[in-house]
């Protein structure tokens, strides 16, 4: 297609709304985008376990997950950036001494280090997905791990940005952080799915609107940030449409000209 574009569209708040629905103005908008030849992608902090059926649902195999770390295009791994192993088992040992767990995390599954916690149950419930982590202190060994989870309560992050500079710490929760690889972000697998597409920078478009979405709007050209998304997010985004539960999405594509 001549005018192709690739659109990515985060998951929690940008699709999908705080009740975990898909609205149907939304569902309609990306199959217009896809009759029209266009590329609709998602790039989320997700594993690609936990939006299996989102992907069926709305036809997609491109995606950015893991906040970037692990890429697949047209439903082929196009780029992997694993956590430093050591710097992790490292990070877990301290992490337990403080009470704070972890979940490791790969593209396949997920396991905690302590058998049950109040903050796991709490956070993972938000996602409204059919699985839990199991209890298996040692998955981190003899796997690539994209993202792992720490469970601490808001600022307690800080301690451990000093402490573990192989990883970047990025807060969804109020009890929940998420743990990727030092520069790792949904801007770098965009541009890597860019690159391998050949696409021109105007052809390029992102909507999102939590703060692990900011250095994907900063660097995408076309970017849109939901209504519903702070205002430091807004700030960086080209365009700021309606919120997630007022069809933000249809209204933001025919914002930017797609619809």
């Amino acid at each position: 297609m001549k005018n192709q574009s690739v659109i990515f569209f985060d998951i929690d708040g940008t699709l999908l709304t705080h009740d975990k629905k898909l609205p149907p103005l939304t569902k309609e908008a990306i199959f217009n985008l896809k009759e029209q030849g266009h590329l609709v992608a998602i790039a989320t902090g997700r594993a690609p376990f936990m939006f299996e059926g989102l992907r069926k649902e709305l036809g997609i195999d491109t995606f950015v997950s893991y906040n970037g770390q692990y890429v697949v295009l047209n439903g082929e791994v196009l780029y992997t950036n694993p956590l430093n192993s050591l710097s992790l088992e490292k990070l877990a040992k301290t992490a337990l001494h403080r009470n704070h767990p972890i979940v490791y995390m790969d593209h396949l599954d997920m396991k905690a280090n302590v058998p049950e916690h109040e903050y796991i149950k709490e956070s993972i419930a938000t996602l409204k997905i059919d699985r839990f982590p199991a209890h298996d202190p040692l998955y981190y060994k003899g796997r690539a791990l994209y993202q792992s989870l720490l469970f601490c309560p808001e600022g307690e992050e800080k301690q451990y940005e000093q402490e573990f500079k192989d990883f970047d710490f990025v807060r969804w929760h109020p009890v929940s952080v998420d743990i990727v690889p030092k520069g790792g972000s949904k801007a770098i697998g965009i541009q890597k799915i860019v690159k391998e597409l050949g696409l021109s920078e105007e052809n390029v478009y992102a909507f999102g609107d939590g703060l692990n979405d900011t250095a994907m709007l900063s660097m995408v050209k076309n970017s849109v940030a939901m209504g519903n998304a702070e205002e430091r997010v807004q700030k960086v985004a080209k365009y700021v449409t309606k919120s997630v539960e007022d069809n933000g999405i249809h209204y933001g594509l025919q914002m930017v000209g797609l619809l």
